[in-house]
């Protein structure tokens, strides 16, 4: 067989189950209109819900997928000319009180009872919105993307009531239309809800959902039938201004306090029900939560993801571009340290095939460091093909705005400009098995020519009982992405991996198993420069605790000269070459308890023959649903020859969550990182005075810990406002 028939019959394998019907087609829910008032309290008493069909025989999908669910759950539908309704009656199996971590908001999904909805209002089984709450009434929301991932960092305007009796929990809820973006005229939306009960261990779905996948699955997703097409929204105008007040002081540098009045606004537009223009003027993000803080041992930048609001509906468009290590947008480059005077965001679905997005962001000069006004412009397009894969293009433009270095070399020198191009394919099968990407890039910049492509693949099959995975990537010595994340540059990268599944009938152990992976570096010369050799083994046991133990292998021929406790010590020399073996463990406990705890530990050899240990631990107690204390500690114990001499570090933190109501949170997070040499203190209260509007009031302390004394200090008030048309 000829190579170009080998490679159009694995096309064809690839794209056959691309192009078959949606698994869960025979899942329907009709949904009516109603004139008939509904009251959100969670008291099904009125005359509208009487006459609603019912999603019920929920399938157990956790622990295992054979069986309907023990915790019975049924779900009604309705809606009017405003809003979308639902309600949900949450059955006990077993007697108990529910389990949650507190009444904060967006939750984490395994540490507590909850009732989730995931909604694909453009039936293609890849993008939408999830919502929820947990057994107390906490809320959760976020956009889907990538067919089955939900981003909670999204926040929008919509209502909810959790009632409790000794019988059930019920959950009610209702969105505003102008709140969600769906494909105008159509009557079908992909649908499922999902019932996590810790009493029992149970994960449930209305649409039955394989255990190796998240209920989020689009690709498994029921149908929502409308008796007619949801109603258009009209003129759908939300304007958000905020004003804000603080002062901070640079103790360090004996700076006296600065004032800060600021005044702002976001503007969202509804230009059709499924696409939307985003305006920003002289926006603020003081109010969002400090990144958590790392020992860092690596050789090479580490990434953090966007919290800031503004970047984050739609966002899989512009930052999903690329593999984790290959980004060319990342949108905290944008105002990192400077001021972002204004942006304009054009994002959704012009129809049931096609997305777009535009985005422009404007930020201000920095006259002390020389920084010009720049512009940074990036436009996506994505078409879908086949059942749930697309082909996307992506532009990414930076640009210095009147910059002449010449004229001042003594200040730091900047680009003029710096552009990325890519195209890329995903691939999603239509029962999810198979996944994977392909894509490339190429960058322009005014120092940099020749080498500058980067390009990526992967391809994914995933079982109950079994897993593959093939990448491979490269990066080309002049690629440059300065609004993307690209760490490591001038590489080749080819990593496999394979992992088996066994299911004991019976026992503490509901599955274990193990898992291998390797990762081999090339130079373009392909000459190797790392690998790194994985032996995993998993226990995933009835309670939902788990254990993993790692067996490393890795070896380094260093390309830049390293120091190997990153504290700023003596270097390593370029060219050298070190080999290792460790062993790591990581256990978690049954999130049931009110007391949880975890351990990681790494015990093995590290760069010069030397030895690397570390011991990590976390623990948590809720006093449910009010408050929830987490504290960890981690500790590096890095021995080296005697020019490094020992090196230990200390990491630890603490955060206290308090949830007075489902409006009103406290949270103080404390993190001393004796690498970094600091000690910080952030606390934030939240008063979620309307739906979407919100008082912030953020205190942040940084300390020098020895001697101790006061680095910087910062107090922030502010006010936002949701105001729709």
């Amino acid at each position: 067989m000829s190579k170009k028939c080998l490679l159009l019959c694995l096309l064809g394998f690839l794209w056959l189950p691309a192009l078959a019907q949606k698994k869960n087609e025979a899942y329907q829910l009709p949904i009516q209109k109603t004139i008939l008032p509904i009251k959100v309290d969670g008291i099904m008493d009125e005359e509208a819900w009487q006459t609603t069909a019912v999603a019920k025989d929920f399938f157990m999908v956790l622990p295992m997928d054979t069986s309907f669910a023990r915790s019975r759950t049924e779900v009604r539908m309705t809606y009017d000319d405003e809003n979308l309704y639902l309600i949900a009656h949450c059955y006990h199996a077993v007697p108990g009180p529910y389990v949650v971590e507190s009444l904060r908001r967006d939750f984490e999904f395994g540490k507590n009872d909850n009732f989730l909805i995931f909604m694909d209002p453009f039936d293609d089984q890849t993008n939408g919105f999830s919502f929820g709450a947990n057994a107390a009434g906490a809320q959760w929301d976020g956009t889907m993307y990538g067919g089955g991932s939900v981003d909670l960092n999204w926040d929008n305007k919509w209502v909810s009531v959790v009632k409790n009796d000794p019988e059930k929990w019920v959950f009610e809820m209702a969105i505003p239309f102008t709140t969600i973006r769906y494909k105008k005229g159509i009557s079908r939306w992909g649908i499922n809800f999902s019932r996590l009960d810790l009493k029992t261990t149970e994960k449930s779905s209305w649409a039955p959902v394989p255990r190796q996948f998240p209920t989020a699955s689009l690709a498994y997703s029921g149908n929502l039938v409308w008796d007619q097409p949801p109603p258009t929204t009209g003129a759908n105008v939300s304007v958000i201004p905020y004003v804000l007040g603080g002062v901070s002081r640079n103790h360090e540098r004996g700076e006296a306090s600065a004032y800060q009045k600021k005044v702002g606004t976001d503007v969202k537009i509804g230009i059709t029900s499924a696409l939307n223009l985003d305006l920003t003027i002289n926006p603020d993000f003081s109010q969002v939560e400090v990144d958590r803080q790392v020992t860092n041992l690596d050789r090479f930048e580490l990434f953090f993801p966007e919290r800031r609001q503004f970047f984050l509906e739609n966002g899989d468009l512009f930052g999903n571009f690329g593999s984790p290590t290959i980004r060319p947008f990342f949108s905290r480059r944008i105002g990192l340290g400077v001021p972002i005077r204004a942006g304009a965001r054009l994002s959704g679905k012009l129809n049931q095939d096609w997305r777009i997005g535009v985005m422009d962001m404007q930020t201000a000069s920095v006259e002390e460091t020389g920084l010009p006004a720049q512009n940074f412009a990036i436009a996506t397009l994505q078409r879908r093909v086949f059942a749930r894969s697309s082909i996307g293009l992506l532009f990414v433009n930076k640009e210095s705005l009147d910059y002449h270095p010449e004229r001042d070399t003594l200040k730091s020198a900047y680009s003029q400009y710096n552009r990325n191009i890519g195209l890329e394919y995903n691939l999603a099968s239509s029962n999810n098995a198979w996944t994977g990407k392909a894509f490339v890039l190429k960058s322009f910049s005014p120092d940099r020519s020749g080498n500058d492509l980067a390009q990526a693949a992967n391809l994914e099959y995933k079982s109950r009982h079994y897993s593959f995975q093939l990448q491979e990537e490269y990066v080309g010595d002049d690629f440059t992405a300065e609004v993307g994340f690209v760490p490591r540059r001038n590489y080749f990268k080819v990593n496999p991996s394979v992992s088996r599944l066994f299911f004991p009938s019976g026992g503490p152990v509901l599955s274990h198993g193990p898992k291998l992976s390797t990762t081999y570096f090339f130079d373009t010369n392909l000459n190797r420069t790392d690998n790194l050799n994985l032996l995993f083994y998993t226990f995933n046991f009835r309670s939902q605790s788990t254990f993993t133990a790692i067996l490393i292998d890795e070896y380094v021929r260093l390309l830049q000269p390293f120091d190997p406790t990153n504290s700023g010590r003596d270097t390593l020399a370029r060219g050298t070459r070190h080999h290792w073996n460790a062993i790591r463990t990581d256990f978690s406990s049954k999130p049931q308890n009110t007391f949880t705890y975890g351990f990681s530990t790494r015990f093995g050899q590290y760069y010069e023959n030397g030895s690397w240990m570390n011991l990590a631990g976390e623990v948590g107690y809720r006093f449910q649903p009010y408050v929830n204390i987490q504290a960890n500690a981690s500790y590096n114990d890095i021995r080296l020859p005697e020019r490094w001499g020992d090196t230990r570090f200390w990491l630890v933190g603490s955060r206290v969550n308090v949830t007075l109501t489902n409006k009103l949170f406290f949270s103080n997070f404390l993190q001393y990182n004796e690498q970094a040499n600091n000690l910080n203190l952030n606390a934030r209260f939240q008063w979620r005075y309307q739906p979407a509007s919100d008082l912030f009031i953020v205190y942040t302390d940084n300390y020098l810990p020895a001697p101790f004394s006061i680095r910087s200090r910062a107090l922030v008030l502010k006010l936002t406002y949701w105001w729709n048309r």
